[in-house]
């Protein structure tokens, strides 16, 4: 099993650090762009995409490291991930002041376009429920 390590970058329209921070660390900022429910407990967050009732997926995500206004380092709880994790890293743009996010990942099996396809996804979604 080959592991491929993508790296994506977006601007993001915002000078707060505190903002970016929260949408990147908090369930509740999580919630309105990464999962459609996040839970945090004991340093695990616990993410679900489509509604309980009816399909969905639930997975969970160890936080490995935590930088605050910097970065942070989660890694899915599922078996065959222990090599590998993801990471949100905010980076402050001289000239503009905004911010960018860039975002490290893992794509299992060469399944690299699927993955950035997600991370798109989850882009466009972060742009219109934030504005940033």
């Amino acid at each position: 099993m080959e592991n491929n390590k993508i790296c994506i970058e977006r601007e993001l329209k915002s000078k707060s650090s505190n903002l970016i921070w929260s949408l990147l660390s908090t369930p509740e900022g999580l919630g309105k762009w990464f999962a459609d429910d996040v839970k945090l407990k004991n340093g695990v967050f616990t993410f679900t995409w489509g509604k309980v009732w009816s399909n969905h997926e639930i997975r969970s995500a160890k936080i490995l490291e935590k930088v605050q206004c910097d970065h942070i380092r989660l890694r899915w709880t599922d078996d065959g991930y222990e090599d590998m994790y993801f990471e949100m890293r905010m980076e402050k743009v001289d000239i503009t002041g905004d911010y960018i996010l860039i975002v490290t990942d893992f794509a299992i099996d060469g399944d690299t376009e699927t993955l950035k396809d997600i991370w798109e996804a989850n882009f466009k979604v972060l742009r219109r429920s934030t504005g940033i």
